[in-house]
């Protein structure tokens, strides 16, 4: 667990000089006329309900394994997946959706690099919620008395839901 705590700690590290520079270049480079777009927020807003609710039920997948109940516990982290991959499904529907292109400018390009490294995140969130669902399986490694598997990759998920919170504030509500 220390050394996912390590890594969590240089990621969020990574993140806060994305956004620091995010926030720099929108300072120092303002661009020219017609050259910021405003983001639409319906579909950042139901992304960050989509995490938020994520992150209970991953708690809740945590709640029922303590309590014994294997299927429970795989209930819950198969409804956690599939809000991760609801996620991924309308950030895509964003990009497709959005007037500008990666290379259009640099408030296109931070904001494509800011996204798309948390999408990365979400993607191996994902993974390893099923991989931890695999083993959540009737006689598999992950049980009531030996669940370090399922706490790691729940810390990890939490980790993933804070940063969007914070993405979501810095570029779409700034």
């Amino acid at each position: 667990m220390f050394g996912l705590v390590l890594f969590l700690v240089g990621d969020g590290m990574t993140f806060a000089g994305l956004f620091a520079a995010y926030l720099t270049f929108r300072a120092v480079n303002p661009l020219p006329s017609g050259g910021v777009y405003d983001l639409e927020l319906l579909l950042p807003t139901i992304n960050t309900a989509l995490l938020v609710i994520s992150s209970f039920t991953f708690h809740r997948a945590a709640r029922q394994l303590r309590q014994g109940s294997g299927f429970g516990c795989r209930l819950w982290l198969l409804i956690t997946a599939a809000l991760g991959a609801a996620f991924l499904a309308s950030q895509m529907l964003e990009y497709f959706k959005l007037p500008f292109g990666l290379t259009a400018n640099l408030f296109a390009s931070t904001f494509y690099v800011l996204t798309g490294f948390h999408g990365l995140h979400v993607t191996l969130g994902v993974l390893m919620i099923l991989i931890v669902w695999w083993q959540a399986r009737a006689g598999g490694s992950i049980n009531r008395e030996s669940h370090f598997g399922l706490e790691a990759a729940e810390l990890y998920w939490h980790f993933v839901d804070g940063i969007w919170v914070v993405l979501f504030g810095i570029i779409y509500l700034l």
